[in-house]
């Protein structure tokens, strides 16, 4: 079997960083792996500006990478592969929305999962490999776990078991605490399918699945539940997405449609500090904080307890905790979002090295902070839209671990 691979929602390129191991040297990139990336698209419909596009062509090249509305592509001239990569749009699950304010499946981007399945239902690749918000699996607040199960019933119907894993990256060496669904789907043709319904699924979670090796688990689950989302509990989709409801934990397998979720924590405790990344070179003015910015920046990331009044009238007290000002460089980053440039709580000020002043991180930084060769994104973007690109982008080392074991599997099949 062929290590060919189609990416959809390509963004500036992460599965295909970490898949082959890329560096970019004097800005020529190397593809250190053994996969041969066939096809991508990446499309912002949101924008006149297609910078993700423009960053991926050119470092990729443009031969093999579509900017269309996916919807508009014809599934069937997609060319055939082995593995389907993607970081699905993830805007209706973000952490920067309130979950009872996400619309989850029903959200305007949401709906892209569905491009998915027209693929798989046209090409029916024999792996998959996804990437979405933790938050996934609890949408939408008021009938939890729907749209996973929606997601798992999808896969289900068109002949696929599931592995899924909630990584905190930080917990395996990486330097950001940015937790994400990782989703390995593999077709009921493959060789791996049958040897995997053989196994018991707590074992498939703590000792044989495609997380198990690279992202080492306590062999005790917290929790657990067992569900169905097979024909013979629901109907069709429409019957699940209408009844549907269960409590999904950070780990998980389903075969035949009958689902094994555990709550389950960490074996692993390699911290990977914020100072490794950060710029020893001297470093433009721009991104040094001003004393008002700082003041500005005390408030935001102080405790506070501020009163308010709801839409309804009644007033409560709205509360935050503190945050360490400036960040903690032996710890590993907190979560990048895209508003990392701003004036916001949410942005991490440092130390810089050379100075010892106050500052925001760089672009390069951030790049760092997601595993990417630096500079990736300096392809004529502004920093505001690099730093965009780094709060929507996944972890690099991430992918590159997962696909160590994808490997491993695919060279098993025929």
């Amino acid at each position: 079997m062929e290590k060919t691979v189609v990416e959809l929602f390509a963004g500036v390129g992460g599965f295909r960083c970490g898949l082959n191991k890329v560096t970019l040297i004097n800005d020529i990139v190397n593809e250190n792996g053994n996969w041969k990336f066939v096809w991508a698209n990446q499309w912002e419909p949101a924008t006149k500006s297609q910078e993700a596009y423009e960053c991926y062509a050119k470092r990729f090249g443009k031969d093999d990478v579509s900017n269309v509305d996916i919807f508009k592509v014809d599934k069937k001239k997609i060319p055939n592969h082995t593995l389907l990569v993607g970081g699905f749009p993830c805007q209706d699950y973000s952490v920067a929305r309130t979950l009872s304010g996400s619309k989850g499946l029903e959200g305007k981007k949401g709906i892209l999962w569905w491009a998915i399945v027209d693929t798989i239902e046209a090409k029916k690749p024999p792996f998959l490999f996804l990437e979405n918000v933790d938050r996934l699996l609890l949408s939408p607040a008021s009938q939890r776990g729907r749209d996973f199960g929606m997601i798992l019933r999808s896969l289900y119907d068109n002949g696929y078991a599931v592995q899924w894993r909630i990584i905190n990256a930080a917990e395996y060496g990486e330097p950001q605490k940015r937790r994400r669904t990782y989703i390995v789907a593999y077709h009921k043709s493959t060789k791996y399918y049958e040897q995997m319904k053989k196994i018991n699924m707590k074992d498939i979670i703590v000792k044989v699945g495609v997380f198990s090796k690279q992202f080492p688990v306590k062999e005790k689950e917290i929790a657990y539940n067992i569900v169905n989302v097979s024909k013979a509990m629901y109907k069709d989709l429409a019957d699940l997405s209408d009844n549907f409801q269960t409590q999904f934990y950070n780990a998980g397998v389903m075969c035949e449609g009958k689902i094994y979720t555990a709550k389950i924590e960490s074996a692993c405790n390699d911290v990977f500090p914020l100072r490794k990344i950060r710029e020893t070179q001297k470093v433009e003015d721009k991104y040094f904080l001003s004393d008002d910015k700082i003041e500005k920046f005390k408030y935001l990331k102080g405790s506070k307890r501020i009163p308010r009044i709801k839409p309804n009238g009644d007033s409560y007290m709205y509360s935050e905790g503190a945050m360490a000002f400036p960040d903690n460089l032996d710890a590993p980053a907190r979560t990048m979002l895209t508003s990392e440039s701003g004036l916001s709580r949410m942005s991490h000020v440092i130390e810089d090295y050379k100075t010892g002043k106050l500052r925001l991180l760089t672009p390069l930084e951030c790049e760092r902070i997601n595993g990417f060769p630096d500079n990736w994104t300096n392809t004529g973007m502004s920093d505001k839209r690099r730093y965009f690109m780094m709060g929507n982008a996944l972890v690099v080392g991430i992918v590159a671990k997962i696909g160590i074991e994808l490997e491993k599997i695919i060279e098993n099949e025929d």
